[in-house]
């Protein structure tokens, strides 16, 4: 019998290199492009966001098999991104493969970044204050809404970086499995674990929280942009050195460094 060729998954060092040269082909994206597939991205992970949100109400937070199906929901945000094609903030960390490499200046990577995190922003609060106007947030969905607002904002400082980072490592590490398989049905299973994990665990990821709290502010909490801005800032910090520094570097250093 003949084999089927490149039915294997590719193998760590080979996802090293086509996540180097995904890196290089976001850096030079246009602007417009860049900020449009970020808008998506950032409405993507809002709709996982709200899935989220509904199958939480009703149910007590802290339940284990609860946080565990809201996690399986939430995945529905990366895998739209993954397989539909947009440019996510906390998955771009990877990008510093790239620049570690030289193949992007720091310029390009830090345009990037900035560039996806500001369409990130208006694409999950936007959603976010459209679901204000479907009704949906009138009732016991809107109480959980508010509630999750609520506990982000009064999230200590500390707590924001640590749940950041630990957040972004397992995002991360769901985008470089995507890169292993070479099927829409590998890389959705890739995406789905590490995501189901980091909700389940009560982990903080910037651009969900983009979603959230416009979410609660629709459904009557009273907006503290302050608290909310902190929060935000806070878990960013933590997101990038846990995908950054975390998994970019560590990557970089065990499949692309300098060979004996």
């Amino acid at each position: 019998m003949s084999e089927t060729p490149h039915a294997d998954a590719y193998k760590p060092a080979e996802i090293a290199r086509l996540i180097e040269s995904a890196g290089v082909a976001k850096a030079a994206l246009p602007l417009a492009q860049m900020f449009v597939l970020a808008m998506l991205a950032g409405a993507f992970i809002g709709f996982g966001a709200a899935a989220y949100t509904m199958v939480m109400t009703g149910v007590d937070p802290g339940y284990g098999p609860a946080r565990m199906l809201g996690g399986v929901v939430f995945s529905l945000g990366l895998i739209l991104v993954i397989v539909g094609g947009a440019e996510l903030f906390t998955g771009n960390a990877l990008m510093v493969m790239a620049a570690v490499e030289g193949k992007i200046t720091r310029r390009q990577l830090l345009r990037n970044w900035a560039v996806v995190y500001a369409g990130n922003l208006v694409g999950a609060a936007s959603l976010g204050l459209a679901f204000g106007l479907t009704g949906l947030l009138d009732g016991p969905m809107g109480e959980t809404a508010v509630k999750i607002a609520g506990a982000k904002a009064s999230l200590p400082v500390f707590e924001a970086v640590m749940r950041g980072a630990l957040c972004n490592a397992l995002v991360c590490l769901a985008v470089w499995l995507t890169f292993a398989a070479r099927t829409v049905a590998g890389k959705i299973l890739a995406i789905l674990w590490p995501i189901t994990g980091f909700v389940l665990l009560g982990l903080e990821h910037s651009v969900a929280n983009m979603y959230f709290f416009p979410q609660g502010w629709a459904a009557g909490a009273a907006p503290d942009l302050a608290r909310a801005a902190g929060n935000l800032f806070w878990v960013t910090f933590g997101n990038i050195l846990g995908g950054a520094g975390g998994v970019a570097l560590a990557y970089r250093f065990a499949y692309l460094g300098p060979r004996p």
